[in-house]
């Protein structure tokens, strides 16, 4: 069976197919930086993470890009608070970003374009729109997208205009010919910084000084480096409308042509029911959980619901998710090749994790298979299906620890202590001391390591 992918805009799963035979070009609406990532924003990225990854297993060359917003209200409001530049605020928020997400074994896009970079290209967009009649200069100095004047506004979120609200980003401002309208250059306020303007007429435009919308910004990037119209276009459900559907109305009201031929949305995390959002302060960072779980539990825990579902955050999911990872890590646990083959995917295993996948990239279903596998495995202890049980993970990016390394992480003791423990329980039962043997266990056990005896001997692994 050969993928098929949700598209939003036709609300159907449709077979897919590249524009570029063998080459995907994707673009996903990154993140704004003007703080640290939380675990809804790491479900956007490792959504997307497995799709690329996907795509890639199943023989594709991809281009992903990603961009980053490093240019917006709450960016220069928070660049004020701690007195600093905007650059320097948004500089460490980056590194920061990038050592959450390569903590989870988020890969890094191909390409990871910054908005202040792409300015003049907005600028060139806007000019287009404008001399196509779909922009025009306010009273108040911004330059705004006329909304009703572009036909088919509203497909991709499958609404009229009279249906249609300004969102939750768009500001209903003086000079707005209607409210619908979205601000495609923001004229520079008094008490703005500095490094928060752009001169147009510098970049050869007559729209004064200020900076971008931020609808803009994404059909600038995309286009530049993936081009007009390009495959796959990508971003939480929160983004369809109005960002998304704003990023079309611009695309194709300068250009003449789609911009994306898929389109894909991931579902929120929520909190008891409620979407995990800053704005709501129900939020975990990604470094708190990472306080509390390995990473690799939380990437599990991700992809065991499929990426358009919205998934509960507990500290009970993220357990049960860990013991999981650890029935398959355990299946693991014995010597076997574990070089890099390519997968045979007509093995029967390797097919049904391969017709999950295909089918919207169906992790769900393709974590049952690896669950059935490793109970294959540990029936037969076939070293053939542990070394697919790995390379089937990897497509996931899952498995690919020591299966040692990660039965044995996060245990309170240091291995030293822990084998020196386990040396005074070996003599303990050879002097037939079995109080003290028990006690050493159960002591070990209140500091969350489990020991395991088997004929040839006592190995350990954290509980």
């Amino acid at each position: 069976m050969s993928l098929r992918i949700y598209n939003t805009l036709g609300r159907a799963i449709e077979p897919f197919s590249p524009l570029i035979d063998g080459h995907v070009r994707m673009y996903v609406c990154g993140m704004t930086i003007y703080d640290l990532c939380h675990i809804g924003h790491a479900r956007m990225m490792m959504a997307f993470d497995v799709i690329q990854r996907w795509l890639k297993a199943s023989g594709y060359r991809v281009t992903y890009v990603r961009n980053i917003t490093d240019i917006d209200d709450k960016i220069i409001q928070r660049a004020l608070e701690r007195g600093i530049t905007i650059r320097a605020l948004t500089d460490a928020m980056v590194v920061a970003m990038h050592a959450d997400i390569d903590a989870l074994g988020i890969e890094r896009p191909t390409v990871e374009p910054r908005a202040t970079e792409y300015v003049p290209q907005m600028l060139r967009i806007i000019s287009k729109l404008e001399a196509n009649g779909l922009a025009y200069s306010s009273s108040s100095g911004d330059v705004n997208f006329a909304v009703r004047k572009f036909k088919g506004y509203g497909k991709l979120s499958g609404k009229s205009l009279d249906e249609l609200r300004a969102g939750e980003r768009v500001a209903v401002t003086d000079g707005k010919a209607d409210a619908l309208d979205f601000v495609l250059w923001k004229a520079a306020k008094a008490n703005e910084p500095e490094d928060a303007k752009w001169d147009s007429a510098a970049l050869g435009y007559a729209y004064g000084k200020g900076r971008p919308g931020w609808h803009i910004e994404c059909t600038a990037m995309s286009c530049e480096t993936l081009g007009e119209t390009f495959d796959i276009h990508g971003g939480g459900a929160d983004l369809q409308f109005p960002h998304h559907e704003n990023e079309i109305a611009q695309s194709e009201g300068a250009n003449g042509v789609p911009l994306a031929r898929y389109w894909i949305h991931n579902g929120f995390v929520r909190v008891d029911n409620e979407k995990m959002s800053k704005s709501l302060g129900n939020f975990f960072t990604i470094r708190e959980v990472l306080a509390k779980y390995q990473p690799e539990t939380v990437r599990f825990f991700l992809l065991r619901t499929h990426y358009r579902t919205a998934l509960n955050y507990s500290d009970a999911h993220l357990d049960d998710a860990h013991a999981g990872l650890k029935r398959l890590y355990l299946s693991l646990d014995f010597p076997f090749d574990h070089s890099d083959a390519a997968i045979d995917w007509a093995d029967p295993y390797a097919a049904r994790f391969k017709a999950a996948m295909d089918e919207d990239f169906g992790t769900p279903d393709a974590v049952s298979v690896l669950f059935d596998l490793a109970a294959e495995i540990n029936r037969s202890g076939s070293a053939e299906h542990a070394q697919l049980l790995r390379r089937l993970g990897a497509c996931l990016g899952l498995l690919q620890q020591n299966p040692r390394d990660f039965l044995q992480s996060g245990a309170a003791l240091s291995e030293a202590d822990i084998l020196a423990r386990i040396a005074d329980r070996v003599a303990a039962k050879a002097a037939k001391n079995f109080a003290l043997a028990d006690q050493i266990r159960q002591d070990l056990l209140k500091q969350g390591v489990v020991l395991k005896d088997s004929v040839t001997g006592t190995t350990w692994e954290s509980a």
